[in-house]
């Protein structure tokens, strides 16, 4: 999928740049695997806002991608169309199964409307097939990998994302996250076979603030200009550093601090990170 450029007919579109969505093959979602998403403005169900900056938008409908694709071992499905999904940077692909049932799953790079895609242990290690990371062959990107076996795709999901399988050690497979990181994960875990498609998601450029609001996301200012009572960094004469570390409004620091659950259980399985 190709950039293409705006003529700049206005200031707005003078640097902007979008998709020509060349991979797209339909435009209308398939009704019954769509679900009404409520717009929250970023709150919680308290009415109190957990993430910043969110709300507005174009109203859009979530699509129910199959994320596990554990119950359609052995059965052959067909590619009968790559959509774009709003929700989310990659494509989707509409699958017609054997058995007449349809899903969606994410679109990886160069799967093409016609082409067969399988899952199970007894599949090819092909662009689209799912396959436990115990029958992948070594050095093949993947994606959409489980964290735990039957829980469903967590990694690499974004455009443009892919996970290399390294080696197999016992219970346990060691794949490459894209951050560099080298991680233990069960090999009965699944993956999904190729690159995550739409490789030009991350090189379009906004060009305006309204385009921005459509995609739900409101203005955000700097913390050293509220009153001291919104933020750590707000208050003072004029403009002045502060005096604290760059932090949330609730106090979070955003350099250097701890995020990760030590009771989480994943400490763990890494093997090396991604900073040094």
């Amino acid at each position: 999928m190709g950039i293409k450029k705006m003529r700049p007919m206005t200031p707005g579109t003078r640097h902007m740049t979008m998709l020509d969505y060349a991979e797209i093959t339909r435009d209308i979602p398939e009704k019954k695997l769509t679900v009404k998403l409520k717009a929250g403005g970023g709150r919680n169900h308290r009415g109190l806002i957990t993430t910043r900056h969110r709300g507005g938008g174009a109203k859009r409908r979530y699509r129910l991608v199959d994320f596990k694709r554990n119950d359609k071992d052995g059965v052959t499905a067909k590619v009968v169309a790559i959509e774009y999904d709003p929700n989310r940077s990659a494509n989707i692909a509409l699958l017609h199964y054997a058995d007449g049932e349809k899903r969606y799953i994410l679109a990886p790079l160069g799967l093409e409307v016609g082409r067969h895609v399988m899952s199970g242990p007894r599949a090819e290690p092909e662009i689209g097939n799912c396959i436990p990371l115990e029958n992948i062959p070594l050095g093949l990107t993947v994606h959409n990998v489980e964290l735990t076996p039957g829980q469903g795709g967590k990694l690499a999901r974004a455009a443009g994302m892919q996970i290399t399988l390294q080696a197999r050690d016992g219970s346990h497979a060691i794949i490459q996250m894209p951050s560099g990181e080298m991680r233990r994960v069960d090999k009965r875990c699944r993956a999904t076979i190729g690159t995550v498609g739409n490789l030009d998601h991350g090189m379009v450029s906004i060009g305006k603030a309204g385009r921005k609001r459509h995609m739900g996301w409101r203005p955000t200012v700097r913390g050293s200009t509220m009153n001291p009572v919104d933020h750590p960094l707000g208050g003072g004469e004029g403009r002045h550093a502060g005096g604290h570390q760059f932090s949330s409004p609730s106090g979070i620091y955003a350099r250097g601090g701890k995020t990760r659950n030590p009771r989480a259980g994943t400490n763990g399985m890494i093997i090396s990170r991604r900073k040094k």
